[in-house]
């Protein structure tokens, strides 16, 4: 990926992918709303799902594969048996996760308290145990797809990859619909689910890099000089994903004394998934093999162009994204999710959450930008370092403002947390050169954007003053909600026109050579 047409067909092709996976996945929790709304089974399967979903921080798109790409790419690009590498990564990090999930496996009931101490004494605590066990080899399946997804992404083959999170989404609604018919219990059902998704996921990225020429298969691990290198670079980046882990435990420990709440976070945290993975998650996957490349051919030229296409195609999609999500959370949630078992105070509760996490919404994909600059250098302690302060910020804002506002501190630690992160990961940056410096053309354009996302969402909030009935009403909500979407993104678009984004917006001129 040599060039800035590619790159932005990269961006195009994980980004489609991500949304069908993000449309899917909320297709799942509407599902799940409507079947365990705020439940117990509901927030006990939620906490139990996080914890294998936890440890992909590490083990997945995380610190291992931050690590290994990298080094995988480089020794592709330079025709170094990048098929040997990647044969001895597997087998190490199959053998570490072999023993983390029996560990776990064992230990599942201080995980669970772990993750959520206000589960203690109630059926909660008990029913989170037993999915929790069932969920937990999920870790070593999605961690094994994500190294051949790494493989897939260096050699810039990113299509299925990027489809294989698809299928996590359909075993899980499969699941569902089983259980209803059947008449039997959900979380049991989606927790059985959970680790036969994992294994559709391998099968499929494992095919992709056979079909690839790189032939992996099981073996004994091999503590080589690579393999060392290796743990060396990740040791670091395992240490600040464990850092973000604990911001998203405090957030749950926060959630968890308030009954409800987890699920509140979950059902907001899931809407703002939406842009966040279609923009966050493309750019990182395919702007670090791009900068490794780069950085490897002391392309310094090449890699300012990445960097900077990146920065500008997330402010373009992520803002209004975030305005739009403050401004009208509310139907969004109702519409989506107040059906069954979600009611319309849990429609509430939730979209507070939501407004709170799309002020965060911006940082969370500016971070996905800013860390392929450290990781490509295998600098992975600076993003460490970095990761500290914010988790210091969220846990003083979490627990300082709970006493006070209740479930809501969690999401306010988070987004101020992210913030901190954004500042952190920039300001150290400017010591990198020219390759981490934005143009005079992208700053501008980012101050454009900026405006034109404020505009659309002043727009959004008169037409959902004049909607109010509407919004709320039965059956006319979903045409309502509709309306307001499709106003939102033809004024955001032409508000983008009138300031002068798109008259040079480098991806309408990539997408017409």
């Amino acid at each position: 990926m040599s060039n800035p047409i590619k790159m932005v067909a990269g961006f195009l092709t994980v980004g489609m992918w991500t949304l069908i996976s993000r449309i899917a996945g909320l297709a799942r929790e509407i599902v799940f709303a409507a079947l365990l709304g705020t439940s117990a089974a509901g927030e006990a399967f939620l906490v139990a799902f996080s914890l294998p979903n936890m440890f992909r921080r590490f083990f997945a798109e995380g610190a291992f594969n931050m690590a290994f790409v990298p080094m995988f790419a480089k020794r592709l690009q330079a025709e170094e048996d990048a098929q040997g590498f990647a044969s001895d990564a597997f087998a190490a990090l199959a053998s570490i996760l072999v023993v983390l999930t029996l560990v776990a496996t064992l230990f599942m009931p201080w995980l669970v308290l772990a993750m959520a101490a206000g589960f203690r004494g109630d059926e909660r605590f008990d029913l989170a145990v037993d999915y929790g066990r069932l969920c937990f080899p999920y870790i070593l399946l999605i961690s094994l797809a994500a190294l051949f997804s790494g493989v897939l992404n260096a050699a810039g083959k990113f299509a299925v990859a990027a489809a294989a999170p698809v299928f996590l989404n359909f075993v899980l609604i499969a699941s569902m619909a089983v259980a209803h018919f059947a008449g039997l219990d959900p979380g049991t059902s989606l927790s059985v689910a959970t680790p036969i998704a994992g294994i559709v996921q391998l099968t499929l990225v494992w095919i992709a890099a056979e079909k690839m020429g790189i032939k992996i298969r099981p073996k004994m691990p091999r503590f080589t000089p690579e393999m060392k290198q290796l743990a060396k670079i990740a040791a670091p980046a395992a240490l600040a994903g464990g850092v973000f882990q604990i911001n998203l435990l405090v957030g749950r420990q926060v959630a968890s004394l308030t009954d409800g709440a987890i699920a509140w976070l979950a059902y907001a945290d899931r809407l703002v998934q939406l842009p966040l993975g279609v923009v966050g998650i493309a750019i990182g996957i395919v702007l670090l093999p791009a900068l490794s490349r780069r950085i490897k051919d002391n392309d310094a030229q090449g890699g300012q162009d990445a960097f900077n296409r990146a920065w500008e195609f997330s402010l373009f999609l992520t803002l209004p994204a975030a305005a739009a999500l403050i401004v009208v959370g509310l139907p969004m949630i109702s519409v989506l999710f107040e059906r069954g078992a979600f009611l319309r105070s849990d429609s509430l509760a939730a979209a507070s959450a939501v407004a709170i996490y799309a002020v965060g919404l911006p940082a969370f994909v500016l971070q996905k930008v800013l860390q392929p600059l450290y990781f490509a250098r295998e600098n992975t302690k600076s993003p460490f370092h970095f990761a500290l302060v914010a988790m210091v910020v969220n846990a003083v804002l979490a627990f300082g403002l709970y006493p006070w506002i209740g479930y809501l501190a969690a999401a306010i630690g988070t987004s101020v947390a992210s913030w901190a992160m954004v500042l952190l990961l920039w300001y150290k940056s400017r010591d990198m050169g020219d390759a981490a410096n934005l143009t005079q053309s992208v700053k501008s354009r980012s101050w454009r954007i900026l405006l034109a996302s404020f505009a659309m969402g002043a727009v959004l909030w008169f037409l959902g003053q004049l909607m109010e009935n509407m919004l709320i009403a039965d059956g006319v909500r979903y045409f309502a909600l509709i309306i307001l979407t499709l106003v939102g993104a033809v004024s955001y678009f032409g508000f983008a026109k009138l300031l002068g984004i798109l008259d040079d917006f480098d991806l309408k001129s990539a997408l017409k050579r």
